[in-house]
């Protein structure tokens, strides 16, 4: 049947939320963009298309709607459920923790563990978060990381690098939002290339890492983003390879390297296990995000040199 604003059975948030629910568990649409399941996502579309709080869904289910808010819900749950767009996309919104980012096509739809381990300061791996003074985020896509750790570490000035123009444009549309200009610096570059040659305490990154295998398998919701920001190569390490050897050339005496793998320990015990990785605890586990420190990145480097 085809629903028209005026010729809704639909009436209440409540109707529309059932509605949502049975569309995409119809459709078997893949919740990984901030959403844990079918209720979730449809609940935070209803809120936000209402422009209601997003954390107050029970004062409003059953109030009654306009039909013209009804259509327009429906018309994203149809957008989510037919052309299969994170929602992140359609409400031009992502959060991370406490903070809200804009977000659209030209960038990945935030999600990190990282961002787990900002608000407490990477402790205990940094000892003060005040005497942190220069952090370089590389693949900063839409700068949420660099923004969370500029506020983490209050006298630190952040160098957010990627190589997208793009991405850069709503990295900078962020800052601006966050009032951080001149503390988060949006830097276009391939990696180190183009960065500031000075010393960092800390070196974070987040970067592409899916295996090629894992990439052919990805649900329609993640082809909608940049492939670029997910492609790893055919191990999922080709940046992370570049982003370890570089490392040691921009970190002070005391800095750490910590890096976002995803599902990938495996392939990243292959590539750096011989280096001493420290895998930190997230809430998926210990997997996800591996550090070094300075001192071990030079120790390699060292053993390095003097083999040839």
């Amino acid at each position: 049947m085809t629903i028209t604003p005026f010729s809704t059975p639909f009436t209440t948030p409540r109707d529309l939320l059932r509605y949502a629910v049975t569309r995409f568990n119809a459709a078997r649409l893949f919740f990984g963009h901030g959403s844990s399941d079918a209720l979730d996502e449809a609940a935070y579309l209803i809120l936000h298309t209402l422009h209601l709080p997003l954390d107050k869904l029970d004062p409003f289910l059953d109030a009654t709607l306009l039909p013209t808010e009804v259509h327009q819900v429906l018309a994203v749950i149809e957008r989510r459920a037919s052309e299969r767009v994170p929602a992140a996309y359609i409400t031009h919104q992502a959060w991370l923790g406490t903070y809200a980012f804009y977000v659209d096509e030209r960038v990945l739809v935030p999600r990190s563990f990282i961002a787990e381990l900002i608000p407490e300061s990477f402790s205990p791996w940094v000892a003060d978060a005040f005497d942190v003074s220069n952090i370089l985020e590389l693949c900063t896509g839409s700068g949420c990381l660099a923004i969370m750790m500029a506020d983490a570490f209050p006298n630190s000035v952040v160098d957010a690098i990627d190589i997208s123009s793009d991405a850069l444009a709503v990295a900078a549309r962020n800052i601006g939002d966050y009032h951080l200009e001149g503390r988060v610096n949006p830097i276009a570059s391939d990696l180190y290339a183009n960065v500031p040659f000075k010393k960092y305490d800390l070196i974070v990154s987040n970067p592409p890492y899916v295996n090629a295998a894992s990439m052919a398998a990805l649900p329609p919701e993640y082809l909608h983003e940049p492939q670029i920001g997910l492609a790893g190569g055919d191990d999922g390490m080709d940046l992370v390879r570049k982003i370890v050897a570089g490392a040691p050339d921009y970190l002070t005496p005391e800095g750490i390297l910590l890096v976002e793998i995803g599902n990938e320990r495996d392939y990243a015990e292959a590539a750096f296990g011989h280096l001493g990785l420290t895998w930190i605890t997230t809430s998926a586990g210990d997997d996800m995000v591996f550090m070094l420190t300075a001192e071990q990145l030079q120790q390699q480097r060292n053993h390095s040199l003097s083999n040839h």
